[in-house]
């Protein structure tokens, strides 16, 4: 007989026997980076030859497509339509990585191999994001052989390779794929757990809003010692504007960014007692830094912040002696669905006029990547919640968004879904640089709760 637990010993058999280890490292070995126009073939085949052939195993109909704007990575769409069934499941997963960054890896390790060191996968995409969907799949694979080849419900299944240029085109598609793309809720894997060890719900994302801060004083840098001390410093008075955006603190002072209402109630009430942490050696959480009077969770969860991502100013590989003649700093706000995001730019160059700063012009302003949320309170959300806890034994954290980007907001707008992300990683997986790595044990036990998710699914009375 055909059972849940059936499913659950299929799947972590398939863990156990290094089954899954494998089938992810033959994916890694594809270097699909979208950040490099030289991997355009990776990434094609890692669509057409590392996933299509496994989904239609599966009995999934798979087409790839041509992303809608040109220049950058196509995109997947698979279906697996059973007669009769009454739900329809879409999920996401994104193939394409950033740059492999192969010179900074430490000794033994390389972006294109996973290597297994203790409790960890090394490897490029092993975090974000192969390793995540694939874990997905080879759950949904486990109920299907449990099943005798069938499900219960629909599945389709949208797989795009830009996600790390900003899903560039992925709106497009969606939007032109809507009828067919038609879900009652969409259930994927990206990001990281609150904790490594604590099962992780998110309901949405925080946004990214990017700009550039520019100040150019003169064509060509000017002698430091003639000049130094008679001539404005472009990389001073930029400091000094940045500091007027965020104190020592890093208390934001432009307070028209910030959420409208503060944190709202359901929001403070969802992240009550949830955690934060588990970044390893990658970073610290730093108590007197970020909006006072905020618990971390809320701070990354709850709130927005602003953060520079770079800044130059003179020839940093080569200085010369001179005063620079101009500076640049890149920035950008990581910000929550209850803030409107039209209100950063005008807000910003009312704020630095008003401080003196009018000579620093803002460029290259806009969003990257939109907010989004569901309530979390929303029966999808807590049902999933039940499924997971009945399989896992331990109490699931939701929180309202996850504190990074993923492009969910195009899921809603156009397909009108609630959101249910269940992140397999953690925020020490160092994801964006080298030595990206993947924990076995929360892959494991992400790999079972996803199999008792799918599972419960075919067997009826979800929301």
């Amino acid at each position: 007989m055909a059972s849940r637990d059936g499913a659950l010993n299929r799947a972590l058999g398939v863990f156990d026997t290094n089954g899954f280890r494998d089938h992810l490292a033959s994916l890694v070995a594809i270097p699909s980076t979208s950040q490099d126009p030289g991997h355009l073939p990776d990434v094609q085949a890692y669509l057409e030859t590392g996933i299509r052939p496994w989904l239609e195993r599966l009995g999934f109909t798979v087409e790839v497509h041509p992303n809608p704007v040109e220049g950058f990575g196509p995109i997947l769409l698979a279906e697996r339509i059973e007669p009769g069934a009454t739900r329809t499941i879409v999920t996401y997963g994104h193939g394409d990585t950033v740059r492999g960054l192969e010179d900074q890896w430490r000794a033994g390790l390389a972006p294109w191999t996973l290597t297994e060191e203790g409790d960890r996968w090394y490897g490029r995409g092993t975090a974000d994001n192969k390793g995540q969907h694939v874990l997905n799949l080879t759950a949904l694979e486990a109920v299907i052989a449990e099943r005798g080849g069938r499900l219960g419900f629909n599945v389709k299944m949208v797989l795009e390779t830009s996600e790390e240029r900003g899903s560039i085109g992925l709106r497009e598609f969606v939007a032109q794929h809507a009828d067919r793309l038609a879900a009652d809720v969409l259930i994927a894997s990206d990001g990281p757990r609150v904790m490594p060890e604590v099962p992780t719900i998110a309901t949405g994302t925080r946004g990214i809003f990017q700009f550039d801060l520019v100040l150019e004083l003169r064509p060509g840098g000017v002698h430091s010692g003639h000049w130094g001390g008679l001539t404005t410093d472009p990389a001073i008075v930029l400091s000094h504007a940045l500091g007027s955006i965020m104190d020592r603190h890093g208390r934001i002072l432009v307070r028209d960014w910030l959420p409208r209402n503060g944190v709202p109630a359901s929001v403070r009430a969802v992240l009550d007692g949830c955690p934060v942490g588990g970044g390893g050696e990658a970073a610290t959480i730093d108590a007197d830094w970020g909006e006072p009077g905020l618990t971390a969770a809320e701070k990354i969860y709850g709130w927005n912040s602003f953060i520079v991502l770079a800044m130059v100013s003179g020839r940093p590989e080569n200085p010369v002696n001179a005063v620079a003649p101009s500076a640049r700093a890149t920035c950008h706000i990581r910000y929550t669905a209850d803030t409107d995001p039209a209100v950063f730019e005008p807000a910003l160059r009312k704020h630095l006029d008003e401080n003196g700063f009018g000579v620093v012009r803002i460029e290259k302003a806009g969003v990257r990547m939109a907010a989004s949320r569901t309530d979390p309170a929303h029966p999808w959300v807590r049902w999933t919640v039940g499924s997971m806890e009945r399989t896992l034994g331990k109490r699931v954290q939701v929180i309202p968004n996850s504190s990074g980007g993923l492009p969910g907001d195009v899921f809603v707008d156009h397909l009108h879904v609630p959101l249910v992300w269940i992140p397999h990683s953690y925020n020490g997986c160092k994801q964006h640089g080298p030595d990206e790595h993947l924990l076995i044990a929360p892959a494991r036990e992400g790999l079972a709760a996803y199999t008792g998710i799918w599972w419960d699914i075919g067997e009826g009375g979800t929301p």
